[in-house]
């Protein structure tokens, strides 16, 4: 008999056990509050805004957001004066990933019907390791400023 295969699977035991041990609560556990999008000036563009909390102790990403709002919803960061276009942002674990006016925000272009104040629509987040979340976003007056 080998004595490197019973070094081997006590080695593979070991790991597994140890692994198991470790991804108890350690999943990224997200919720998202404060949304809101100010009216639109125009039915051309529109930005979203809110809150990622991630209570959980594995860092994730916000991946992309889906909508039958808009023709097109992307993700910005706003570097300087100007906005960037950007694959995902970092929701850090334990920690906060906060879209504001001026900073990081959701752009939807070409909208379907132009919003307007007192309305409601859903936009679904989507993450590198969450489930997606449903968000309901609230449309607000367009110079409403959240109190943070």
């Amino acid at each position: 008999m080998n004595r490197r295969t019973p070094l081997a699977a006590a080695l593979t035991l070991t790991a597994g056990l140890a692994l198991t041990g470790c991804g108890g609560d350690s999943a990224p556990k997200i919720a998202v509050d404060d949304a809101y999008m100010p009216q639109p000036v125009t039915q051309q563009m529109a930005g979203v805004y809110f809150t990622v909390k991630n209570n959980g102790d594995t860092a994730d990403k916000l991946t992309a957001v889906t909508s039958n709002v808009a023709k097109s919803l992307t993700i910005h960061k706003t570097v300087g004066t100007k906005m960037e276009q950007v694959e995902s942002l970092p929701v850090p674990a334990n920690g906060t990933l906060r879209l504001s006016h001026g900073g990081n925000h959701l752009m939807l272009m070409g909208l379907k019907n132009k919003p307007t104040k007192g309305d409601t629509f859903t936009v679904t987040l989507h993450f590198a390791g969450a489930d997606p979340v449903r968000v309901q976003v609230p449309v607000k007056d367009a110079t409403y400023q959240p109190k943070h």
